[in-house]
């Protein structure tokens, strides 16, 4: 990791800065990939009506200064799936891939959660945890954005190595905010989540959702997307402090082959 140097002639860069771009990066998804864990390779429902191409293996990635969930695959009524356990931890498996814009057709996904986490609330930054979440990084001109989130990913890729995406889209599941509402990331508005599911009604159930990916980002950001360069699945419960535990199954894209090698 990049060692950052506030005595440094012209530098600006102070602790809270820091923690902010960290706190950015890591919900962006730009971190350090974990070395000596073969991915997670998860097969479509066998015989499945719907016939897309889903996504063949997931690679895990830590986030700075975070403890990682544990992502293990295993099956469910026969069917190849992935259990993310957060443990007062945050990290995600990730995929990726470069989708132009006019490539982008359907995201269909589905997953299971037991239990919501105690205090959780997607929409304040001291409790932003969630028990299930599917991102998507967006890539797009990072020269049209202002000044401040220029600055903020500049230092994000001084730390990582990794330029964090130009938007992040997620789909989750929180306590309580309204469903379909659109819920802009208290660190920075380059992140926004569409709440797919609210509330325990659905708990212990498996639930799939089927989405237009371009239809939720041009209603999330006011604008076209641009290239589709990453997916990830996401558990985490590390600004409650408490644990969580959900199943995801296959996440597929209609009209897309995606390469079974991992990355």
């Amino acid at each position: 990791m990049a060692v950052l140097d506030d005595d440094r002639p012209n530098s600006a860069v102070s602790l809270p800065m820091r923690r902010l771009a960290l706190g950015v990066l890591c919900t962006l998804g730009a971190c350090a990939q974990v070395p000596n864990r073969d991915p997670l390779v998860l097969q479509a429902p066998a015989g499945a009506p719907w016939s897309p191409h889903c996504v063949p293996a997931w690679q895990p990635h830590a986030l700075p200064g975070k403890r990682g969930t544990r992502y293990d695959l295993g099956t469910d009524a026969g069917q190849a799936v992935v259990r993310a356990r957060a443990d007062a931890s945050a990290s995600m498996l990730r995929y990726r891939v470069r989708l132009e814009p006019d490539a982008l057709q359907t995201l269909r996904f589905s997953w299971r959660v037991n239990a919501l986490i105690d205090r959780a609330d997607v929409r304040r930054r001291e409790s932003e945890d969630s028990p299930a979440r599917i991102v998507l990084a967006f890539d797009g001109d990072h020269g049209v954005l202002p000044l401040k989130d220029r600055s903020l990913f500049e230092l994000a890729e001084l730390v990582t190595g990794e330029r964090p995406p130009f938007a992040t889209l997620m789909y989750v599941w929180d306590n309580g905010a309204p469903l379909e509402s659109v819920v802009i990331n208290p660190r920075s508005d380059r992140i926004r989540k569409i709440v797919v599911e609210s509330g325990p009604a659905h708990l212990r159930q498996w639930r799939e959702h089927e989405r237009d990916i371009s239809a939720d980002y041009r209603r999330a950001f006011g604008e076209a997307p641009g290239a589709l360069i990453g997916i990830g699945l996401m558990t985490d419960a590390d600004n409650t402090g408490t644990s969580a535990t959900a199943w995801y199954g296959a996440v597929c894209l209609s009209g897309v082959p995606l390469s079974s090698t991992p990355n």
